[in-house]
């Protein structure tokens, strides 16, 4: 499964579960790079913010191989230290997603 696919399933359940979605793409340069258009220190942003009464959470996804980089742990550890719980998920997280949402 690639990590579009599950970005996805994820926000596809995300969504019958009631949450508002919000996950920023990056566009294509004019050289042929991607850039995701952000100011500030916002290199490693979660993939998802999710929102719902009473809940708010970040997630970022990643395949079975990807690994978080350092900026991302940074950011998930930030999210975490101010209260908002921050996940890493795989599509093995499967169950454990479907419990958050819950």
């Amino acid at each position: 499964m690639t990590e579009a696919e599950f970005l996805s399933q994820v926000i596809d359940l995300a969504r019958l579960c009631g949450f508002r979605v919000a996950h920023f793409r990056p566009g294509r340069t004019a050289v042929g790079g991607w850039r995701t258009a952000v100011q500030g220190n916002a290199k490693g942003f979660p993939d998802l913010v999710l929102v719902r009464p009473g809940q708010l959470l970040v997630a970022e996804l990643k395949t079975e191989r990807g690994k978080l980089s350092p900026e991302q742990r940074e950011w998930l550890a930030a999210f975490e230290a101010a209260g908002v719980p921050a996940y890493c998920w795989t599509p093995a997280s499967w169950a454990e997603i479907e419990q958050v949402f819950r």
